[in-house]
């Protein structure tokens, strides 16, 4: 192709541990592999890549560890656990992907950026939290965590055995600190894994000076940033399914194939979409088409490569 499209790649947490997983090392570095076997093949098609993925296991599984080891350690607020996340999850990013393409004899620049995402101290999230993290559990289970550990927890998936998971504050970002840095990397050819988890959610003070915040960004939303800053062609959100989906768990539900932004916005207005899970993703999609983008797709991780070449996933284009 005459131009290399860049891509800014949206990858849910739950995709690096499943949901039935306990979350070993083995478990997560094989479900990187699988994830990485799809980059290379995107690399291949000669699109730049950015991958941006969410925390919320691992950052749920580092906050129980939290708590238990605080008789013996200081506990690390929420900004700190963002941040030791990023540097987990990259570094799989960069040792799978680095293996990947030594096998192939191909030197490729791979590093992940520790990134800061400015939000308002005065977001409403922090008063009634969305972001969900951590393990999923029964309804028995939750509403006992919820007693004993004062958790806040939510239904966010309902068609699941165990739909409920805790959740903490997730403010609505509006920049990315280290953009300027990110595109660099990306103009020297590099494979960039950015704004981790969303990124760490960081305030700017009345003196120009960051102070980080407890909350956990949606990942979604934070690479839409992401993507507008670096002037991504497509912004691709890969999850669980390979299409969004009206009328969800309904006798007339609907996958939707390639559809307007002015469509998108209909079905996210009707409540199509659940606010813990494909609700984000749509209004991260609907914002970068909005501000300028190619194109967004919503997809499966075994349908990315077909998405991007429009074969499969749902597509919004203006």
């Amino acid at each position: 192709m005459d131009k290399r499209k860049l891509v800014v790649i949206a990858l849910g947490g739950n995709a690096i541990k499943q949901a039935k997983e306990k979350g070993t090392v083995e478990e997560q570095f094989k479900n990187v592999e699988i994830t990485c076997e799809q980059l290379v093949k995107m690399n291949a098609l000669g699109y730049k890549l950015i991958i941006t993925h969410g925390n919320g296991p691992q950052a749920g599984n580092l906050l129980i560890q939290q708590e238990e080891g605080k008789k013996l350690v200081p506990p690390m607020p929420l900004d700190i656990v963002g941040a030791m996340t990023q540097g987990q999850i990259g570094y799989m990013f960069q040792n799978t992907l680095q293996n990947f393409f030594g096998q192939k004899g191909k030197n490729i620049p791979i590093t992940a950026v520790v990134t800061q995402v400015l939000v308002k101290k005065d977001d409403p999230d922090f008063n009634d939290p969305s972001k969900p993290v951590g393990p999923f559990y029964t309804e028995e289970e939750a509403k006992i965590l919820e007693k004993e550990k004062g958790y806040i927890v939510k239904k966010v998936k309902p068609t699941s055995e165990k739909p409920w998971r805790r959740v903490v504050p997730s403010p609505e970002p509006f920049g990315i600190v280290e953009s300027n840095c990110i595109q660099a990397l990306v103009d020297a050819r590099a494979i960039v894994v950015a704004s981790g988890g969303g990124g760490i959610p960081v305030m700017k003070n009345s003196d120009g000076t960051l102070s980080g915040l407890e909350a956990v960004i949606d990942k979604d939303k934070a690479g839409n940033i992401l993507a507008q800053e670096v002037n991504a062609d497509i912004f691709l959100i890969l999850t669980d399914v390979e299409n969004a989906k009206i009328n969800y768990g309904k006798p007339d539900e609907k996958a939707l194939g390639t559809i307007t932004v002015a469509e998108a916005e209909k079905y996210l207005e009707e409540g199509h979409f659940l606010a813990g899970s494909m609700g984000p993703k749509v209004a991260a999609a609907i914002r970068f088409v909005k501000a300028g983008g190619e194109k967004s797709i919503i997809t499966s991780l075994s349908n990315a490569v077909d998405a991007l070449e429009g074969r499969s996933g749902t597509i919004i284009t203006k």
